[in-house]
C-alpha cells in the first residue's frame, strides 16, 4: 500500500525522470516520522507539565547525576546558551539546584532536587510507554533492525 512519500517520489519520476530521488524514501518518511513522534512525545510531557527541552534535562540528569553545564550541554546534545535557558527556568521551578563548584570557584554542578527526581521519575515511565505503543506496528525483530540501521547511519555521519 503506497503512502503519501511514495506519492511524493512517484510525482519526481514523473516530473524528473533523469533524477534520481531515492534518498527521498528514506529522508521524507525520517522527517514525517519525527513529527508525528514529537507531536505524540509532547503530549505525553504536557501531561507531566513538562516540555521537550525540560524533559531532556531532567532525564540527563537523573540518568547521570551531577553535572557541570558543559557536561549537561554534551550530554543532552544542545548549546550552552540553551543550557543556561532551560536550567534558568527549572531552577524557577524548584527542579533543579546550581550549586559551586568545589574545584574552580567559577563553575558551578547542577543537581535535581527532590522535587525534579520525582517529577522525572513519574514522567519517564509515560514517556517509556508513549515510544512502546509508537513502536507497536513493528515486530521485536524489525526494531531492533531499525535501531541498528538507525545506529549505523548516525555513526557514518560521525555523530
Amino acid at each position: 500500500m503506497p503512502d503519501h512519500v511514495d506519492r511524493v517520489l512517484q510525482q519526481w519520476a514523473d516530473a524528473r525522470p533523469d533524477l534520481d530521488v531515492t534518498p527521498m524514501a528514506v529522508f521524507g518518511r525520517l522527517s514525517r516520522l519525527t513529527q508525528l513522534v514529537n507531536n505524540e512525545l509532547r503530549r505525553t510531557f504536557a501531561e507531566h507539565d513538562l516540555d521537550p527541552s525540560s524533559f531532556d534535562v531532567l532525564a540527563t540528569l537523573r540518568r547521570g547525576g551531577r553535572q557541570a553545564p558543559a557536561e549537561l550541554m554534551r550530554s543532552a546534545m544542545i548549546t550552552s546558551g540553551a543550557v543556561t535557558q532551560r536550567l534558568d527556568r527549572l531552577e524557577a521551578r524548584g527542579l533543579v539546584t546550581r550549586t559551586p563548584s568545589d574545584v574552580d570557584g567559577r563553575g558551578v554542578h547542577v543537581d535535581l532536587t527532590d522535587a525534579g527526581r520525582e517529577l522525572i521519575d513519574r514522567a519517564l515511565p509515560d514517556h517509556v510507554d508513549t515510544e512502546r505503543r509508537l513502536l507497536a506496528g513493528l515486530t521485536p525483530d524489525q526494531r531492533e533492525i531499525l535501531a541498528e540501521t538507525l545506529r549505523q547511519l548516525l555513526m557514518s555521519l560521525d555523530d
